[in-house]
Protein backbone atom coordinates (compact mmCIF):
# COMPACT_ATOMS: atom_id res chain seq x y z
CA UNK A 1 0.00 0.00 0.00
CA UNK A 2 1.35 3.31 -1.53
CA UNK A 3 1.54 6.37 1.25
CA UNK A 4 -0.40 8.80 -1.37
CA UNK A 5 -2.99 5.64 -0.34
CA UNK A 6 -3.72 7.65 3.04
CA UNK A 7 -4.78 10.88 2.23
CA UNK A 8 -5.37 14.03 4.71
CA UNK A 9 -8.26 13.62 6.97
CA UNK A 10 -8.31 10.27 5.39
CA UNK A 11 -11.41 8.44 7.26
CA UNK A 12 -11.98 4.45 8.27
CA UNK A 13 -15.43 2.53 8.96
CA UNK A 14 -16.29 4.00 12.20
CA UNK A 15 -17.66 1.33 14.38
CA UNK A 16 -20.92 1.95 16.14
CA UNK A 17 -22.12 5.74 17.03
CA UNK A 18 -24.29 7.59 19.38
CA UNK A 19 -26.71 10.44 19.34
CA UNK A 20 -27.35 12.75 22.68
CA UNK A 21 -29.93 11.92 24.48
CA UNK A 22 -32.11 14.73 25.87
CA UNK A 23 -30.39 16.69 28.76
CA UNK A 24 -33.60 16.39 31.01
CA UNK A 25 -32.84 12.60 30.96
CA UNK A 26 -29.24 13.33 31.76
CA UNK A 27 -29.86 15.25 34.68
CA UNK A 28 -31.97 12.37 36.12
CA UNK A 29 -28.45 10.14 36.33
CA UNK A 30 -26.74 12.65 38.87
CA UNK A 31 -23.62 11.72 41.30
CA UNK A 32 -21.27 9.96 38.51
CA UNK A 33 -17.67 9.14 38.64
CA UNK A 34 -15.21 8.72 36.21
CA UNK A 35 -11.44 7.77 37.55
CA UNK A 36 -9.44 9.50 34.50
CA UNK A 37 -5.82 8.13 34.38
CA UNK A 38 -3.47 9.46 31.85
CA UNK A 39 -0.03 7.89 31.28
CA UNK A 40 1.98 10.65 31.08
CA UNK A 41 2.35 14.19 33.07
CA UNK A 42 -0.58 17.05 33.51
CA UNK A 43 1.85 19.72 31.93
CA UNK A 44 2.17 17.71 28.72
CA UNK A 45 -1.00 15.88 28.42
CA UNK A 46 -3.42 18.33 29.63
CA UNK A 47 -5.13 18.65 26.01
CA UNK A 48 -6.31 14.75 26.44
CA UNK A 49 -8.37 15.48 29.40
CA UNK A 50 -9.29 18.74 28.19
CA UNK A 51 -10.67 17.13 25.04
CA UNK A 52 -12.25 14.48 27.21
CA UNK A 53 -14.41 17.07 29.03
CA UNK A 54 -15.43 18.51 26.12
CA UNK A 55 -16.94 15.61 24.68
CA UNK A 56 -18.61 14.89 27.96
CA UNK A 57 -20.01 18.65 27.59
CA UNK A 58 -21.67 17.85 23.97
CA UNK A 59 -23.57 14.60 25.62
CA UNK A 60 -25.24 16.70 28.68
CA UNK A 61 -22.55 15.54 30.88
CA UNK A 62 -21.37 18.68 33.03
CA UNK A 63 -18.48 18.25 35.98
CA UNK A 64 -20.04 19.64 39.30
CA UNK A 65 -23.21 19.01 38.64
CA UNK A 66 -23.78 15.37 36.77
CA UNK A 67 -20.61 14.12 37.04
CA UNK A 68 -17.16 13.79 38.49
CA UNK A 69 -13.74 13.00 36.90
CA UNK A 70 -11.24 11.88 38.91
CA UNK A 71 -8.26 12.54 37.26
CA UNK A 72 -4.62 10.68 37.69
CA UNK A 73 -1.70 11.56 36.40
CA UNK A 74 0.90 8.29 35.68
CA UNK A 75 3.83 10.49 35.11
CA UNK A 76 5.58 7.53 32.82
CA UNK A 77 6.30 5.47 36.32
CA UNK A 78 4.04 2.85 36.08
CA UNK A 79 5.00 1.87 39.37
CA UNK A 80 2.36 4.24 40.56
CA UNK A 81 -0.35 2.30 38.84
CA UNK A 82 -1.53 0.14 41.42
CA UNK A 83 -1.89 2.89 44.42
CA UNK A 84 -3.79 5.02 42.06
CA UNK A 85 -6.24 2.44 41.27
CA UNK A 86 -6.74 1.16 44.75
CA UNK A 87 -7.50 4.62 45.56
CA UNK A 88 -9.87 4.93 42.57
CA UNK A 89 -11.95 1.79 42.82
CA UNK A 90 -12.07 2.81 46.63
CA UNK A 91 -13.96 5.85 45.35
CA UNK A 92 -16.32 3.59 43.73
CA UNK A 93 -15.85 5.21 40.07
CA UNK A 94 -18.73 3.77 37.87
CA UNK A 95 -16.04 3.88 34.55
CA UNK A 96 -12.50 4.04 34.30
CA UNK A 97 -10.92 6.08 31.32
CA UNK A 98 -6.95 5.02 30.76
CA UNK A 99 -4.64 6.17 28.46
CA UNK A 100 -1.80 3.68 26.96
CA UNK A 101 -1.11 -0.04 27.17
CA UNK A 102 0.19 -0.10 31.21
CA UNK A 103 -2.68 1.45 32.44
CA UNK A 104 -5.28 -0.44 30.44
CA UNK A 105 -3.55 -3.46 31.42
CA UNK A 106 -3.38 -2.60 34.90
CA UNK A 107 -7.10 -1.64 35.22
CA UNK A 108 -8.53 -4.80 33.58
CA UNK A 109 -5.92 -6.67 36.36
CA UNK A 110 -7.27 -4.41 39.26
CA UNK A 111 -11.12 -4.74 38.57
CA UNK A 112 -13.14 -6.94 36.29
CA UNK A 113 -16.42 -5.59 36.76
CA UNK A 114 -15.80 -1.64 36.41
CA UNK A 115 -16.13 -0.97 32.64
CA UNK A 116 -13.25 0.44 31.67
CA UNK A 117 -12.61 2.99 28.37
CA UNK A 118 -8.82 2.66 27.09
CA UNK A 119 -7.32 4.80 24.26
CA UNK A 120 -4.44 5.14 22.83
CA UNK A 121 -4.00 1.16 22.49
CA UNK A 122 -1.63 0.39 19.54
CA UNK A 123 -2.80 -3.36 19.12
CA UNK A 124 -5.50 -4.37 22.59
CA UNK A 125 -6.23 -7.80 20.85
CA UNK A 126 -2.18 -8.34 20.35
CA UNK A 127 -1.87 -7.39 24.43
CA UNK A 128 -4.41 -9.36 25.46
CA UNK A 129 -6.52 -6.63 25.98
CA UNK A 130 -9.15 -7.83 24.88
CA UNK A 131 -10.35 -10.62 22.80
CA UNK A 132 -11.69 -8.70 19.66
CA UNK A 133 -12.21 -5.62 18.66
CA UNK A 134 -15.53 -6.53 17.43
CA UNK A 135 -16.65 -8.49 20.57
CA UNK A 136 -14.30 -6.93 22.96
CA UNK A 137 -15.80 -9.38 26.06
CA UNK A 138 -15.30 -8.77 29.69
CA UNK A 139 -15.50 -5.07 31.47
CA UNK A 140 -12.46 -3.63 28.22
CA UNK A 141 -13.47 -1.67 25.24
CA UNK A 142 -11.97 1.58 23.34
CA UNK A 143 -9.47 2.95 20.62
CA UNK A 144 -6.90 1.10 18.83
CA UNK A 145 -4.40 3.34 17.13
CA UNK A 146 -4.01 1.01 14.06
CA UNK A 147 0.02 0.35 15.04
CA UNK A 148 0.82 -2.22 12.51
CA UNK A 149 -1.13 0.02 9.52
CA UNK A 150 0.61 3.32 10.25
CA UNK A 151 4.13 2.30 11.78
CA UNK A 152 4.61 1.15 7.93
CA UNK A 153 3.32 4.52 6.85
CA UNK A 154 5.88 6.50 8.92
CA UNK A 155 8.45 4.37 7.77
CA UNK A 156 7.34 4.55 4.30
CA UNK A 157 7.31 8.44 5.05
CA UNK A 158 11.00 8.65 6.38
CA UNK A 159 11.93 6.50 3.02
CA UNK A 160 10.25 9.53 1.07
CA UNK A 161 11.52 12.00 2.55
CA UNK A 162 15.59 10.45 3.44
CA UNK A 163 15.91 8.16 0.75
CA UNK A 164 19.66 8.26 1.61
CA UNK A 165 18.98 6.71 5.19
CA UNK A 166 20.12 3.47 5.46
CA UNK A 167 20.49 3.08 8.92
CA UNK A 168 17.54 3.96 11.65
CA UNK A 169 17.37 4.27 15.61
CA UNK A 170 14.08 3.17 16.88
CA UNK A 171 13.84 4.45 20.33
CA UNK A 172 10.80 3.17 22.50
CA UNK A 173 10.23 1.87 26.06
CA UNK A 174 10.43 -2.33 26.86
CA UNK A 175 8.12 -2.21 29.55
CA UNK A 176 5.19 -0.67 27.40
CA UNK A 177 3.30 -3.69 25.86
CA UNK A 178 2.20 -1.48 22.82
CA UNK A 179 5.58 0.03 22.03
CA UNK A 180 7.20 -3.63 22.31
CA UNK A 181 4.25 -4.57 19.45
CA UNK A 182 5.33 -0.77 17.41
CA UNK A 183 9.04 -1.98 17.38
CA UNK A 184 8.13 -5.21 15.69
CA UNK A 185 6.04 -3.68 13.12
CA UNK A 186 8.71 -0.84 12.62
CA UNK A 187 11.73 -3.43 12.17
CA UNK A 188 9.41 -5.43 9.38
CA UNK A 189 9.04 -2.00 7.87
CA UNK A 190 12.41 -1.25 7.47
CA UNK A 191 13.63 -4.36 6.12
CA UNK A 192 10.95 -4.04 3.51
CA UNK A 193 13.47 -0.82 2.02
CA UNK A 194 16.77 -2.91 3.00
CA UNK A 195 17.72 -0.53 5.66
CA UNK A 196 19.18 -1.59 8.86
CA UNK A 197 17.44 -0.55 12.34
CA UNK A 198 18.36 -0.87 15.95
CA UNK A 199 16.17 -0.54 18.58
CA UNK A 200 17.14 1.73 21.42
CA UNK A 201 15.36 1.54 25.12
CA UNK A 202 14.68 3.89 27.45
CA UNK A 203 12.67 3.19 30.48
CA UNK A 204 13.13 6.18 32.14
CA UNK A 205 13.90 10.18 32.13
CA UNK A 206 17.81 9.16 33.14
CA UNK A 207 17.89 6.23 29.94
CA UNK A 208 16.71 9.19 27.41
CA UNK A 209 20.44 10.80 28.20
CA UNK A 210 22.06 7.65 27.96
CA UNK A 211 20.01 6.73 24.45
CA UNK A 212 21.58 9.26 23.04
CA UNK A 213 24.84 9.03 23.81
CA UNK A 214 24.64 5.84 22.37
CA UNK A 215 23.07 7.44 18.83
CA UNK A 216 25.79 10.17 19.11
CA UNK A 217 28.92 7.30 18.81
CA UNK A 218 27.12 5.03 16.42
CA UNK A 219 25.42 7.80 14.15
CA UNK A 220 22.17 6.74 12.77
CA UNK A 221 21.06 8.73 9.86
CA UNK A 222 17.60 9.25 11.71
CA UNK A 223 15.33 8.90 14.98
CA UNK A 224 12.33 6.82 14.63
CA UNK A 225 10.31 7.18 17.72
CA UNK A 226 8.03 4.52 19.75
CA UNK A 227 4.63 6.91 21.23
CA UNK A 228 4.45 5.82 24.93
CA UNK A 229 4.17 7.84 28.01
CA UNK A 230 7.81 8.16 28.95
CA UNK A 231 9.07 9.65 25.20
CA UNK A 232 5.59 12.00 24.91
CA UNK A 233 5.98 13.15 28.40
CA UNK A 234 9.65 13.73 27.73
CA UNK A 235 9.53 15.23 24.09
CA UNK A 236 10.61 18.46 24.51
CA UNK A 237 14.32 16.70 26.28
CA UNK A 238 14.06 14.26 23.17
CA UNK A 239 13.92 16.68 20.73
CA UNK A 240 16.35 19.14 22.45
CA UNK A 241 18.96 16.16 22.42
CA UNK A 242 17.81 15.03 18.88
CA UNK A 243 18.53 18.24 17.15
CA UNK A 244 21.79 19.00 18.41
CA UNK A 245 22.61 15.84 16.79
CA UNK A 246 21.09 16.70 13.73
CA UNK A 247 19.17 13.57 13.75
CA UNK A 248 15.99 13.48 11.71
CA UNK A 249 13.14 12.29 13.92
CA UNK A 250 9.90 10.66 12.03
CA UNK A 251 7.13 9.89 15.18
CA UNK A 252 3.52 9.07 15.64
CA UNK A 253 2.47 11.88 17.09
CA UNK A 254 2.21 15.71 16.17
CA UNK A 255 2.96 17.26 19.04
CA UNK A 256 7.00 16.19 18.73
CA UNK A 257 7.00 18.54 15.16
CA UNK A 258 5.74 21.66 17.26
CA UNK A 259 9.33 20.98 19.36
CA UNK A 260 11.43 20.10 16.54
CA UNK A 261 10.58 16.69 15.01
CA UNK A 262 11.27 16.44 11.59
CA UNK A 263 7.71 14.65 10.47
CA UNK A 264 4.72 12.89 12.17
CA UNK A 265 2.04 10.51 11.15
CA UNK A 266 -0.76 9.56 12.96
CA UNK A 267 -4.44 9.33 14.50
CA UNK A 268 -5.30 12.31 16.48
CA UNK A 269 -4.83 11.86 20.16
CA UNK A 270 -7.28 14.58 21.31
CA UNK A 271 -9.38 13.59 19.22
CA UNK A 272 -9.99 9.89 20.28
CA UNK A 273 -10.25 11.10 23.94
CA UNK A 274 -13.12 13.34 22.80
CA UNK A 275 -14.66 10.21 21.12
CA UNK A 276 -14.03 7.87 24.45
CA UNK A 277 -16.93 10.16 26.06
CA UNK A 278 -19.51 8.80 23.37
CA UNK A 279 -18.18 5.12 24.89
CA UNK A 280 -18.08 6.79 28.52
CA UNK A 281 -22.15 7.75 27.75
CA UNK A 282 -23.27 4.74 26.88
CA UNK A 283 -22.02 2.60 29.73
CA UNK A 284 -23.09 5.31 32.20
CA UNK A 285 -26.78 4.91 30.51
CA UNK A 286 -26.52 1.02 31.24
CA UNK A 287 -24.54 -0.79 27.67
CA UNK A 288 -22.15 -3.24 28.30
CA UNK A 289 -18.27 -2.62 27.32
CA UNK A 290 -18.12 -6.55 26.54
CA UNK A 291 -20.68 -5.54 23.17
CA UNK A 292 -19.10 -2.02 22.70
CA UNK A 293 -16.58 -2.44 19.84
CA UNK A 294 -13.48 -1.14 19.77
CA UNK A 295 -13.21 1.76 17.89
CA UNK A 296 -10.72 2.60 15.25
CA UNK A 297 -9.35 5.91 14.14
CA UNK A 298 -11.53 8.28 11.98
CA UNK A 299 -8.47 10.60 11.43
CA UNK A 300 -4.98 10.82 10.48
CA UNK A 301 -2.90 13.86 10.28
CA UNK A 302 0.41 14.31 8.89
CA UNK A 303 2.51 17.21 10.53
CA UNK A 304 6.19 18.65 8.47
CA UNK A 305 8.48 21.23 10.28
CA UNK A 306 9.83 22.92 7.36
CA UNK A 307 12.13 25.14 9.53
CA UNK A 308 13.89 21.55 10.78
CA UNK A 309 13.88 20.05 7.36
CA UNK A 310 15.79 23.54 6.28
CA UNK A 311 18.22 22.97 9.55
CA UNK A 312 19.27 19.37 8.15
CA UNK A 313 19.52 20.38 4.81
CA UNK A 314 16.31 18.18 4.20
CA UNK A 315 14.23 18.48 0.99
CA UNK A 316 10.90 17.52 1.68
CA UNK A 317 8.73 16.44 -1.78
CA UNK A 318 6.22 19.25 -3.02
CA UNK A 319 3.37 16.65 -2.77
CA UNK A 320 4.65 15.48 0.99
CA UNK A 321 3.56 19.39 1.38
CA UNK A 322 0.23 19.50 -0.47
CA UNK A 323 -0.95 16.48 1.62
CA UNK A 324 0.08 17.71 5.07
CA UNK A 325 -2.43 18.83 7.47
CA UNK A 326 -0.05 21.47 9.61
CA UNK A 327 3.98 22.80 7.99
CA UNK A 328 5.64 24.99 10.31
CA UNK A 329 8.04 27.36 8.63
Amino acid sequence: MQFDQLRRRDFITLIGGTAAWPLAAVAQQTGKRIGFIEAGSRAANQIFLDSFRDGLAALGWATGQNLEIMDRWVEARNERLPQILDELLTSKVDVLVTAAAPASLAAKQATQTIPIVAVGIPDPVGIDLVASLARPGGNVTGFSSLSVELTAKRVELLHEMLPKASLIDILFNPKDQGAQLAVADANTAVARFGLISRAIEAVSPDDIERAFTRMRAESPHALFIINDPLTVSYRDRIMRLALDQRLAVITGFRAFVASGALASLGTSLPNDFKRAARLVDKILRGASPSELPVEQPTEFELAINLRTAKELGIQVPPQLLARADEVIE
